[in-house]
């Protein structure tokens, strides 16, 4: 615990303590606590015993950290941010093991937030103040709301020329045509040929003019709940492309360098995702209806699930 400092009124029964790390006021660390180096542990805080934070982590006031929760490195926990550890408490009555809840590198929990037990709260993730998480945060997600939803992605370029809708504007639209192929970093959006006429209208696309790749399999997907999410994973060497053949819905891309979006909001326009790009559909409307295009037949092994792995990959030369 070399150059650790603990505030005199803190009380530190752990011997695991990072060197540079700082506990303020009040605070209470229990001995099978083990806290990383440069943290900061403010005041009122309870850790613990089966509690194990990384390096340069933040806690601000009033946070109570529980049994069987895993902090990686670099994350900030905002003040009164409130932890779980069992589904259903009954007093006196202990669970034999709880439930690993686990908050990945550089993740931000906005203050008052309460997390369920057992989730996961991805890399880089943004938790806004005052969200009730049930379910696991996918990476660089930021959600917000009770139960929270996903409302957008942390630094993920939005397409060119689209506008949100707001109390202003309530239409969302895009204000610039796509071009005939616009790059989202490794994936591309097309501007699929389109016919209209008093019959109505008509939109195709031809392989390998606007569809880059042999097709040999396609999926439709559609029930979803706007809540939910698809996707959330990486090929190793599929080849897809999605077009909303009804309703709306949207596609963040990730080649483990930049991060983009896309609305998906007509038949006449398609992604292109090529293999090892990270690939996140949300926010769908009721109606909508995704088309995916893909060159391959299903193989399990082809998919990569965990972010973490993904960006292992990509870093490997090709």
């Amino acid at each position: 615990m070399r150059d650790a400092r603990f505030h005199e009124t803190a009380l530190v029964d752990s011997n695991h303590i990072g060197e540079g790390t700082r506990v303020w006021a009040y605070a209470h660390i229990l001995s099978g606590a083990r806290i990383g180096r440069d943290c900061n542990i403010c005041d009122h805080t309870f850790i613990e015993n089966d509690v194990i934070i990384g390096d340069r982590v933040t806690i601000k006031c009033g946070v109570q950290l529980w049994d069987g929760l895993r902090v990686e490195d670099d994350v900030f926990i905002g003040p009164n941010a409130t932890f779980t550890n069992d589904r259903f408490p009954r007093s006196k009555q202990h669970l034999a093991e709880h439930p690993q809840t686990i908050i990945k590198r550089g993740a931000s929990i906005g203050a008052n937030a309460t997390l369920a037990p057992g989730i996961i709260i991805g890399e880089m993730a943004m938790v806004g103040a005052g969200s009730v998480v049930t379910h696991n945060a996918p990476p660089y997600s930021k959600l917000a709301g009770n139960p929270a939803r996903i409302i957008g992605y942390v630094d993920a370029k939005p397409e060119r020329g689209y506008v949100d809708a707001t109390p202003e504007t309530p239409a969302a639209k895009l204000v610039e045509e796509v071009r005939d192929r616009t790059s989202l970093g490794e994936a591309a959006v097309y501007r699929l040929p389109r016919a209209k006429d008093l019959r109505g209208s008509l939109s195709f696309g031809e392989v390998h003019s606007q569809i880059p790749f042999e097709v040999k399999r396609y999926f439709l997907v559609f029930n979803v709940a706007s809540e939910h999410i698809r996707g959330e994973h990486a090929h190793r060497t599929l080849h897809q492309f999605l077009v909303c053949v009804a309703g709306q819905c949207r596609v963040v891309t990730d080649d483990g360098t930049s991060r983009h979006e896309v609305v998906l909001d007509s038949p006449a326009k398609g992604v292109h995702i090529p293999p090892m790009v990270w690939a996140t559909e949300y926010k769908f409307t009721r109606d909508a209806v995704l088309l995916v295009l893909a060159s391959e037949y299903y193989d399990a092994e082809d998919y990569i699930r965990d972010y973490a792995d993904f960006l292992a990959l990509r870093q490997r030369p090709r």
